[in-house]
């Protein structure tokens, strides 16, 4: 394990980025020239009406979707000049859905390893690491409950032992107990392995919480970046102020 040492160096730049999908005969521009940087071992949390192109961000971060415009750098290499398999090691992701494979928490965990021909080795030990429980490597993935199912999908991304971890909505489809527990151990993991995090999520309490730094996504825009506290305590942008208080107002 590595120490909690945030470095002040960018691990992910994005130079204006843009993004845009067919949508009958126009295209829809999700995301209009973002910049930005997210540091060694930080926290980026992403925060944003829905539809705003959060999501897209980190899509884009391991190459399940190309930018149309821009450059986005991971560990000094431009996105595109990276070979695929090696940079999806790289940039681990965990979905609100947390997919499971047909088969056993075991087939499931060792997934990542199977798709590089070898063969897991002490599964116990990434088991134990998430909290779970070894008996539950031989039940079908589909029997375990979503806190499960979430905490076994983080096992199985930090097989690759991933620098960076994309996260989308990974606690908003669980009871208050486990979206806790998950949380909590994603920030074990961000401390203890030094692990770059971009976090989407819909929950401001969450994104006040876990994050450094806080990006606001709206219209495909980059409205205002800033370090988290001062984000939430003294936003500047009057699209931001807006947000805040219309999502405060519901929560």
């Amino acid at each position: 394990m590595l120490p909690n040492q945030k470095i002040n160096s960018p691990e992910i730049e994005f130079r204006n980025v843009s993004k845009s999908f067919k949508q009958q005969k126009e295209d829809l521009k999700v995301l209009k020239g973002i910049n930005g940087k997210i540091n060694k071992g930080s926290i980026l949390t992403i925060i944003g009406p829905s539809g705003s192109g959060k999501s897209t961000i980190l899509s884009l971060c391991n190459l399940m979707q190309t930018p149309d415009k821009g450059e986005i750098i991971i560990a000094g290499k431009e996105i595109r000049e990276w070979d695929i398999q090696a940079l999806r090691r790289h940039v681990g992701i965990a979905f609100q859905s947390a997919p499971m494979i047909q088969g056993t928490a075991l087939e499931n965990l060792s997934l990542p390893a199977q798709l590089q021909g070898k063969i897991l080795q002490n599964p116990n030990m990434y088991m134990d690491y998430v909290g779970l429980t070894e008996d539950l490597l031989s039940r079908e993935a589909k029997e375990l409950s979503g806190g499960q199912k979430q905490r076994l999908s983080l096992a199985r991304t930090l097989v690759n032992e991933p620098s960076i971890l994309l996260l989308d909505e990974v606690t908003s489809a669980l009871d208050s107990i486990s979206a806790h527990e998950v949380e909590e151990l994603i920030l074990r993991i961000n401390k203890e392995r030094n692990t770059t995090i971009l976090w989407v999520t819909h929950d401001l309490s969450q994104a006040e919480r876990v994050g450094d730094q806080t990006w606001l996504i709206i219209d495909g825009n980059l409205v205002e970046a800033a370090p988290t506290t001062d984000f939430f305590a003294h936003p500047h942008d009057v699209r931001a102020k807006e947000f805040l208080e219309l999502k405060r107002a519901y929560q």
